[in-house]
């Protein structure tokens, strides 16, 4: 994996992942955890799929070198629903919150529900990014952050994993670790997922060897604030917004997209230069004769304006509908309002069509 330093040699329920480019809450999504965390299974799995390493060899199982152990860890990516599910439930419970955890409860020494899972049970999501919603008066605008250099993001998780009464199959789920956001991003969001910024914050994060918390841990869950590797934010089509929609243009600059900004510009451009305009002939002087014939005309044309103009009628109300003007004869604009109604009830009435209102979403692997 780019940037990680990471082989990941087996893929477990890889079957049950779809790419997409909107991934929502209680979706399908992968994640990098330990191959001997929990077992259940897993390599066993009927779902498990081999994947050539970076050296293009097959192995069971890929490995990373943790930070506390002298060989490599075998570790697997597995597809996990996002929003966890605790291993000491026996239904679902609709009312928790748990698609993120705040890193600020996992640092104390409380007996919450992440208190049994923090040191023994952590994963990194990998996406390509993930959306984020700006408010600006009444509305609210998508944006994408993901890695400048274009590379796959990995997020700090908690899984888990549990047979629910009434099922046979285990259920496997995650949880996004988040903390306050970096100073580039406080306008956008107050809080932002803890990003995994390189191998050794990777390497830190999948080491559950201790079995707890430690300070380096809650190190990592700083605001992101790696040189080295800088973030990129913009924003994004609102079709995002509505679960289900899908597009590859939902991970492009709103302004680059074929009806953005940059486009607009761009057909301004192509546009050819306008005709010049001729040159006016030189105004001649004005008689006294020339000026009382202009009054006069003047005189005239107001009288006549006065007569034709619409009389007040309540009982008749005329709308203005911009798509008729079409079928109008030039001179409408000055036919009285009776006219205009004697021949509206010879045209059949035009019915406008409905408006359609429009209607978190990470972004995962991209289709290919």
């Amino acid at each position: 994996m780019h940037g990680y330093n990471v082989q990941v040699g087996e893929w477990v329920g890889r079957d049950q992942f779809v790419p997409r480019y909107n991934v929502a809450p209680r979706s399908q999504a992968p994640v990098i955890r330990r191959a001997d965390e929990a077992g259940q299974g897993a390599a066993s799995s009927s779902s498990a799929r081999r994947m050539p390493s970076l050296e293009g060899k097959e192995t069971d199982a890929g490995a990373v070198a943790t930070a506390g152990e002298t060989e490599p860890v075998q570790v697997v990516m597995q597809t996990m629903r996002w929003g966890l599910v605790p291993h000491f439930s026996k239904h679902e419970d609709g009312s928790l919150k748990t698609i993120n955890a705040r890193c600020e409860a996992l640092m104390g020494e409380g007996r919450g529900m992440w208190a049994s899972i923090k040191g023994k049970k952590r994963c990194a999501v990998v996406c390509q990014g993930y959306y984020e919603w700006v408010k600006k008066g009444k509305e609210r605008l998508p944006h994408l952050t993901k890695a400048k250099e274009d590379r796959l993001m990995l997020l700090a998780g908690l899984w888990d994993c549990v047979t629910l009464e009434g099922s046979t199959e285990p259920l496997w789920t995650f949880a996004i670790v988040t903390t306050e956001a970096s100073k580039e991003l406080r306008w956008l969001h107050e809080r932002q997922p803890v990003i995994l910024a390189d191998d050794h914050a990777l390497s830190v994060w999948l080491d559950t060897s201790g079995g707890r918390w430690t300070g380096e841990l809650s190190r990592l869950c700083a605001p992101y604030s790696s040189a080295e590797h800088p973030l990129l934010c913009y924003a994004v089509p609102k079709e995002v917004g509505k679960i289900g929609n899908d597009s590859p243009t939902f991970v492009q600059p709103i302004a680059a997209r074929k009806d953005g900004i940059e486009a607009m510009f761009a057909k301004q451009l192509r546009k050819e230069p306008s005709t010049p305009s001729r040159p006016s002939a030189p105004k001649r002087s004005r008689s006294p004769s020339d000026v009382q014939q202009t009054v006069a005309a003047a005189s005239k044309k107001a009288k006549a304006e006065k007569l034709n103009t619409w009389e007040d009628d309540s009982e008749i109300e005329y709308v203005h509908d911009p798509r008729t003007d079409s079928d109008l004869p030039s001179s409408s604009a000055s036919t009285p309002k009776r006219a205009r109604q004697s021949r509206a009830k010879n045209q059949k009435p035009k019915v406008a069509d409905p408006q359609t209102s429009s209607a978190k979403i990470t972004s995962f692997f991209p289709k290919k």
